[in-house]
């Protein structure tokens, strides 16, 4: 270097600073494109959700009027006060009054083709408004799986010629379904629901979080400020960080194993999905809860210890109020994961058909992630709309479970 001309060596220093410059663009286009790809894929992801979820929340409906004018129905008005009007409906006839209103609007072919089950939304709406009962009004009833494969232009030609016949009528048609998130699971994707599954997330999630977040956080505590520092703790310290990476069906091998054996007649039960998903989300608030512990300065511990103040009360008034929103932010973390864990919840059997919503804690109940995993399965079109539509509430339902953790966090943050 030392022999070459000034000239010589600044055409070197520029040739290396130019190098140095094209790396560094590089370097950026890298980074841009993989923001741009990653930014791509999670469009796309929420783009075509969306698209097949918009006929996840519609339903294929027939049209028509339903005269109960001139007394049809003998039923008293008490009786529609009563803890089951539908069955005091259905006594007096009212499915058949139903089919023979849909005969004799739409035909005996078409009028087959009405859900089985569509005359107790009638029976809800009547015993909602029990002035209906003496009056001729419009209802939009669910069709059958049959007529809405027909409507989409699937399923046998018969069934897509009285489709086509029906919507030029405007007797069929595609509606928003609001009983899609207030109904249960079912065997037809006319009648399905996504409350009860949903219902039984809440409830597990709730289960989750009243074990996870308190037990969790004292263990972080314990751990960081108040344990002797010896072997013992180190191997604790190497186990939580170990079952942090254990993969999630082992808590569910874990679940079935333990929990149900204390505890067999509840099977599927909030309860028992809620502490299996605890043990998988302890470990996660324990590490965030000791980092978050680690990062509050010691001067705020000798400030406290310096006016007289106990360790106990150095922890909890000063060190974890400071670290509440890192702790915080390891339980979003955690829930998060918790929310959308579907092998761990199969295997204590929260897969089976359930048709009503959970009443408690130990009623069976399955969850959003396994109900989205049981229709993905499904032949049928219908459900995989459904399906679409379901993950879109799951969606939902994180968003707005994050949402009040994020309030939370940013509530109690505070800087020193």
């Amino acid at each position: 270097m030392s022999d070459l001309t000034p000239q010589a060596r600044s055409q070197r220093i520029a040739a290396r600073l130019a190098k140095r410059h094209a790396s560094e663009r590089r370097f950026r286009a890298l980074g841009f494109l993989a923001v741009a790809l990653s930014a791509l894929v999670l469009a796309f992801l929420l783009v075509t959700m969306t698209a097949n979820a918009i006929g996840g929340f519609k339903r294929a409906e027939l049209s028509f009027p339903v005269d109960l004018a001139g007394g049809m129905l003998q039923v008293d008005p008490a009786q529609l006060e009563s803890e089951d009007p539908v069955r005091a409906l259905e006594g007096a006839g009212l499915r058949d009054v139903v089919q023979f209103a849909a005969s004799k609007a739409l035909g005996d072919k078409a009028a087959a083709e009405l859900d089985s089950e569509a005359w107790r939304e009638v029976a809800r709406q009547i015993a909602s408004d029990p002035a209906l009962l003496n009056t001729s009004f419009e209802v939009s009833l669910a069709a059958s799986d049959d007529l809405a494969a027909g409507l989409r232009g699937e399923g046998n030609p018969q069934s897509i010629a009285l489709a086509s016949q029906l919507a030029a009528k405007g007797q069929l048609a595609t509606r928003f379904d609001p009983g899609f998130l207030s109904r249960s699971d079912a065997t037809s994707p006319q009648a399905v629901g996504i409350w009860g599954a949903l219902k039984g997330s809440m409830l597990t999630m709730l289960v989750t979080l009243a074990l996870a977040f308190p037990i969790g956080v004292f263990a972080a505590v314990y751990l960081e400020e108040f344990a002797p520092r010896n072997r013992w703790t180190d191997l604790i310290e190497v186990s939580i960080n170990n079952l942090a990476a254990v993969p999630s069906i082992i808590f569910g091998l874990l679940g079935l194993a333990l929990f149900l054996s204390i505890f067999p007649y509840w099977r599927s039960a909030p309860l028992i999905g809620g502490m299996t998903l605890a043990l998988m989300t302890m470990p996660v608030i324990v590490i965030s809860g000791r980092n978050a512990i680690k990062a509050v300065p010691p001067s705020i511990r000798d400030a406290a210890l310096a006016v007289g103040a106990s360790r106990v009360q150095t922890v909890f008034h000063h060190v974890l109020p400071l670290a509440l929103p890192g702790i915080l932010t390891g339980t979003i973390i955690g829930m998060a994961r918790a929310l959308g864990e579907t092998a761990p919840l199969l295997m204590i059997g929260m897969k089976a058909f359930v048709a009503t919503p959970p009443d408690g804690f130990t009623s069976p109940s399955s969850v959003l992630p396994v109900q989205i995993f049981l229709w993905s399965d499904e032949i049928d079109r219908g459900f995989v709309e459904r399906t679409s539509a379901a993950i879109i509430v799951l969606l939902l339902f994180l968003l707005a479970m994050n949402s009040i953790a994020i309030y939370l966090r940013n509530r109690f943050e505070n800087r020193w």
